[in-house]
């Protein structure tokens, strides 16, 4: 089954999630999957039952109230964002085996690139030495997926400072630069995003971004 690969260089956040929230809502039994690969301008988002008092000291950087799940995250240069719009009942898949198969592609990848990484099950996404380096929240409705995950690259890590990273305080993060591995973001999102699609059972095909954003010049 193909799925179809749109890549941004940045995207406000904003009107992506708008973007995805009506591609689900308007989707039916012929409409095709989409991955949407992008980076993010600097934002806080706090998922459906998110505790605001996560928080801590959000500065000049924005915070966006969002319908995903978990708590709060933080989104922007240097971190690589995925978002999965897919008909799950399409892929024959459960929430939590998509959860699964997301984290354990991320896993995959990092083994790659010669780092052990691993899950947890009392908090989503993926880990190295006890340090997080992506973060995972989806929503499903309408048998559509959409939000999806966030692998950080060389991002600054000063903004995860003034939050408790998906309501954990003093959760440690990492990225891939800072574990020494080469985080060039064609080559981790081409590689991420093949293994990504393998492990779902889809075939990437890319195609150009659609018509609601334009790539800024």
């Amino acid at each position: 089954m193909d799925v179809l690969i749109r890549s941004f260089a940045q995207v406000d956040y904003q009107p992506c999630w708008q973007a995805m929230r009506d591609f689900t809502e308007h989707r039916d039994d012929t409409t095709a999957d989409e991955i949407w690969v992008l980076e993010h301008p600097p934002v806080y988002t706090l998922g459906q039952a998110g505790k605001p008092e996560h928080v801590l000291n959000p500065g000049d950087i924005p915070v966006v109230r969002s319908d995903r799940g978990g708590q709060v995250t933080y989104h922007g240069p240097g971190q690589t964002v995925i978002y999965l719009l897919l008909d799950v009942r399409r892929l024959g898949i459960g929430s939590r085996a998509m959860v699964n198969a997301i984290e354990q592609s991320v896993v995959d990848y990092l083994a790659t690139q010669g780092l052990e990484a691993v899950n947890r099950d009392d908090a989503p996404g993926v880990y190295v030495q006890g340090a997080k380096i992506a973060s995972l929240g989806l929503r499903i409705r309408r048998k559509g997926s959409y939000h999806g995950l966030a692998l950080n690259r060389d991002a600054d890590a000063t903004p995860w400072q003034r939050i408790n990273p998906c309501g954990y305080a003093g959760q440690p993060m990492t990225s891939l630069a800072a574990l020494g591995v080469d985080a060039a973001r064609p080559r981790v999102e081409q590689d991420l995003v093949t293994i990504l699609a393998r492990r779902l059972g889809l075939k990437p095909r890319t195609a150009a971004p659609p018509r609601w954003y334009a790539l800024p010049q």
